[in-house]
């Protein structure tokens, strides 16, 4: 696959626009927090965020700031001096910006508590990584991380929607084009191995559908920002199915593929039988939802 990934590389590198992360942080709203420089500490009334968004932004810059095991599961299966470990440092480099950038706007707006912040960041990335977070299988590892990328897009495309903040959403609007590019690597990449591989590839698919979840898991608080998000309908089950899942499926043609063998097909079929279980479960959490926010207010 070595030609591929050093096609899709080239590829990756014509289409990537150069940014900064710090042209995207709001510099003259900040002001000195107590401590060694004596400054002002951080009250709620000084964010202009919704508890919606700041649950939404904390569980983004969170999971942004754990890239350093994600590297490190990528690279771990990548030959030195290739193209896929060229490729692997490139996405390294470029995730890294967004971290830099979300965690800049965080502080100098004062949008959540800082000392909080820090020490769930602490907590989150001392802890080890849930084990379906990073499958050691390489088909069903690299699965996950395209599903990963596309949701990821997706969330942080709603979340600068959103957020009611200008400058967040013009951040968010960045990130997610860095994310839509990586997707597409990834995804290209996958329909490569679904073409070559297409039984053992049809598995590793099935196998990240059926066991995804976003990462950030163990992240301090997680459940609870995570079902705020989705009880806003920023990103929800709904959305997985309809604006990651089902666009993915087409894309990569799994319906209409005529090269599986009996396992590729057994595995097709329980990959299309789980997607509409998806579906319908998605659809009566959307039916409970107006009980639910009234239930909340």
């Amino acid at each position: 696959m070595e030609p591929v990934v050093a096609t899709l590389l080239d590829r990756h590198l014509s289409m990537a626009q150069e940014w900064f992360p710090h042209q995207y942080v709001p510099w003259s709203r900040g002001r000195d927090y107590e401590g060694p420089l004596d400054g002002v500490a951080w009250q709620d009334a000084q964010s202009a965020l919704s508890p919606v968004a700041k649950s939404a932004l904390v569980l983004s810059v969170l999971t942004e700031e754990n890239l350093p095991v994600y590297h490190h599961r990528l690279a771990a299966n990548a030959p030195r001096g290739g193209a896929w470990d060229a490729w692997v440092h490139r996405w390294t480099a470029e995730e890294d910006r967004h971290g830099t950038a979300m965690l800049a706007y965080l502080h100098t707006t004062r949008a959540v508590d800082p000392v909080a912040l820090e020490r769930a960041r602490m907590r989150y990335m001392s802890t080890p990584p849930h084990p379906d977070d990073l499958p050691s299988d390489p088909l069903h590892g690299l699965a996950y991380v395209l599903i990963q990328e596309l949701a990821t897009r997706v969330a942080h495309r709603n979340t600068g929607l959103n957020c009611g903040e200008s400058v967040c959403a013009r951040l968010f609007a960045r990130v997610a084009q860095d994310e839509n590019l990586h997707m597409v690597f990834y995804r290209d990449l996958y329909a490569a191995l679904l073409d070559l591989v297409p039984d053992q590839a049809m598995a590793g698919l099935w196998r990240a559908v059926k066991g995804f979840r976003m990462p950030g898991r163990t992240i301090p608080g997680f459940a609870e920002m995570n079902a705020r998000v989705a009880l806003a309908g920023w990103y929800d089950l709904e959305i997985f199915h309809g604006d990651v899942l089902t666009p993915l499926l087409r894309t990569l043609r799994v319906h209409e593929r005529t090269d599986l063998g009996p396992e590729g097909e057994h595995h097709r079929a329980e990959l299309l039988t789980h997607t509409e279980r998806l579906h319908r479960t998605a659809v009566r959490l959307r039916e409970r939802r107006p009980a639910a926010l009234a239930q909340e207010r």
